[in-house]
């Protein structure tokens, strides 16, 4: 069933053609990825279909009834709220719902309704319907589900009594998320949802998004988050969309296919002309072949032309060159801890980098990672410890938050007062290089955009020519032909890169090694990120087995592998299985209460109809005393599940 069809939509701003042939069908539990690259009018597309704006041309065409959500609508919450209270409030047709339960009951028992069998009768049929229709729109697990939102997006209990004000501009956003995916449209609207999630969070709203029964529409230029989440891709590109089937793999692969063949049937129909061309040139004057000249002359008019095929379009071209290779040994840290403001974030920290290496620094917000890398490269001290970098190493920085751009100066100017040995035709070719022409170059740079910012960057980080990369999530705010041009530079890179990033993709095309911040040190594994979820995979699964086994050796008194463990010397905290058991067993116990209660809680609803069909008063009564206890009970289960949960995380992490 089709719940969305947008047709030849057409949209213009100021005489520019943004939108010029775009159509959008979407049917029931399909998931939609958007893509194309800045600028495309991806955004603008979304708010055509959203409603926010209206089309120049084209029709929308959605089903009677579509409850449809768009992350955008809440992106600026009522500060005075909590934050429970601004995501529960998705759910107020059910609040509302509830509480007119509540209010039936109240009538049926007050005793002035025996007065009247019709009035009896009428108020039990109304709270019958009423709870049935509550029943049925899952009324008695929505408070369960928003916690668990809440919870997933890394709102944990003690954060959801906070008010809304004492949130970051990050915190913000994923909570209007935590709203729209809580209020469960049956069409999903989102613009760019994976900013600020660190990579379990994302895994989270990966494993949530598959599972959601609703349909989807996506803008991201999340490459990893797009092939795990989406069946159906639409590329915007020149204001025309194109419909694919599967996710942004299938999609890259049926438009590389798509362009081959183009080209091949282009060069072969240009062949024919030119082969046609050049036999009307050379007999159109013979006079006994100029009918068939003629005759061919007459074909070329009548043929249909095969369109040349499109290039790649705009895009940046980065090159890495270093100067100069550094020593095989490029840096070594030692016992290093970092931290801010007296408050550290993380010890110790030790890693070495050889020449080649390319490191990236992974763990959830909060962690250190830009953090550290301010620390290895001077812009902070560090508390204790040592980096210790190898010879002839000329280290090159990108900073995410792009502090050290002048916004007095132009885009030239902040170039070349760095690269004063160049003349100006160098920064130019440099600047063209990351889409800077003609005027772009005298832009003032306080002007440009989060893009246009990085790009600038990037070129100056370029010019440096740096063997040692040091970068801090590069890929913000650059769009996806941006992403695989500075993907394939740091791939033809023969300098050594350390980097942060939350783009899986970037780092699964990019790192040798995989570097995981915790609060007490940084764990290495060889490999992408791929590599790394496999590692981790296997030690889950390894870790079950010895679970196993140590169970059956405490029953029969043998020695399990943790105790032979503890004799072995270990600079980290010594996790004993028995502890990991115990918190797993209690995280299970609890998920098993919190189900059967909310189980319960639906069987109440079904009973409580059952009796207002009845008019029993006394079991309606009853029904409602066991109601309130048994969500008591559920909530009480629900935070005990997170509390272990927690625990168990924090022993896993080495905290205490």
């Amino acid at each position: 069933m089709i719940v969305l069809q947008a047709s030849h939509l057409k949209k213009s701003y100021d005489g520019v053609d943004v939108l010029i042939d775009a159509s959008v069908v979407i049917r029931a539990g399909d998931k939609v990825g958007l893509v194309g690259g800045n600028g495309a009018g991806k955004t603008t597309l979304l708010k055509l279909i959203t409603g926010e704006e209206q089309p120049d041309g084209g029709t929308i065409a959605k089903r009677d009834g579509l409850q449809m959500g768009y992350v955008s609508q809440y992106v600026q919450p009522d500060a005075a709220m909590t934050v429970y209270q601004f995501v529960a409030e998705a759910q107020k047709p059910l609040q509302q719902m509830e509480a007119r339960l509540r209010d039936l009951e109240a009538k049926m028992a007050d005793p002035s309704v025996y007065t009247s069998e019709q009035r009896f009768a009428d108020v039990t049929q109304t709270y019958e319907q009423a709870a049935h229709q509550f029943e049925q729109a899952g009324g008695y697990a929505w408070q369960t589900n928003v916690r668990r939102v809440l919870a997933g997006l890394q709102f944990h209990a003690e954060m959801q009594p906070m008010p809304i004000s004492s949130l970051s501009g990050g915190q913000r956003t994923r909570l209007a998320l935590a709203r729209l995916l809580v209020q469960q449209p049956d069409l999903l609207v989102l613009d760019e949802p994976t900013n600020y999630l660190d990579t379990e969070t994302l895994s989270w709203l990966e494993a949530y998004l598959k599972h959601d029964e609703g349909s989807l529409l996506v803008v991201s230029h999340d490459r990893y988050f797009l092939d795990e989440v989406t069946t159906q891709t639409i590329a915007l590109e020149d204001g025309v969309t194109r419909h694919y089937p599967g996710n942004y793999a299938a999609y890259v692969l049926q438009s590389r296919l798509e362009r081959e063949q183009q080209v091949k049937l282009y060069e072969q129909q240009q062949g024919e002309i030119s082969r046609i061309e050049s036999f009307v040139q050379k007999n159109i004057a013979r006079a006994s072949t100029t009918r068939r000249a003629q005759s061919r002359r007459k074909m070329l008019e009548r043929m249909e032309r095969v369109e040349r095929p499109r290039g790649d379009g705009a895009s940046v071209r980065v090159e890495f060159e270093p100067r100069r290779p550094s020593g095989r040994d490029v840096l070594q840290v030692s016992n290093l801890a970092i931290g801010y403001d007296h408050r550290t974030v993380a010890k110790p920290i030790s890693f070495h980098l050889e020449r080649g290496m390319r490191l990236a620094i992974l763990g959830p917000n909060g962690a250190g990672k830009s953090t550290l890398l301010k620390t290895i490269v001077g812009l902070l001290p560090a508390q204790t410890g040592r980096i210790d970098w190898g010879h002839h190493v000329d280290v090159g920085y990108y900073d995410q938050e792009q502090s050290d751009l002048d916004d007095t100066k132009t885009v030239i100017d902040q170039v070349w007062d760095e690269r004063s040995d160049l003349d100006e035709t160098s920064i130019r070719k440099a600047l063209a290089q990351f889409m800077f022409r003609g005027e772009d170059v005298v832009k003032p740079v306080a002007g440009l955009s989060g893009g246009e910012r990085s790009r600038l960057n990037l070129c100056r980080l370029m010019l440096r020519r740096a063997n040692v990369l040091v970068m801090d999530e590069p890929t913000n705010h650059l769009d996806i032909p941006s992403k695989e041009a500075l993907e394939q530079a740091l791939s033809d890179y023969s300098g050594t890169l350390l980097f942060v990033s939350h783009d899986r993709y970037f780092i699964d095309a990019i790192a040798t090694h995989v570097g995981i911040l915790e609060p007490d040190g940084l764990v290495k594994y060889i490999g992408n990120y791929s590599d790394y979820r496999e590692k981790v995979a296997e030690n889950e699964r390894m870790a079950n087995i010895e679970l196993s086994t140590a169970s059956v050796n405490e029953r029969t008194g043998a020695p399990t592998n943790s105790d032979l463990a503890a004799h072995q010397a270990s600079p980290r905290r010594r996790i004993r299985s028995s502890d990991v058991r115990k918190l797993q067993e209690e995280i299970e116990k609890w998920e098993r209460t919190a189900a059967k209660l909310e189980s319960r809680l639906t069987a109440i609803g079904m009973e409580q109809s059952e009796a207002a069909a009845a008019q029993d008063i006394d079991r309606i009564r009853t029904l409602e005393q066991e109601r309130e206890h048994v969500e008591q009970a559920c909530q009480s289960a629900l935070e005990k599940w997170e509390q272990a949960s927690l625990k168990l995380e924090m022993l896993q992490s080495g905290e205490d």
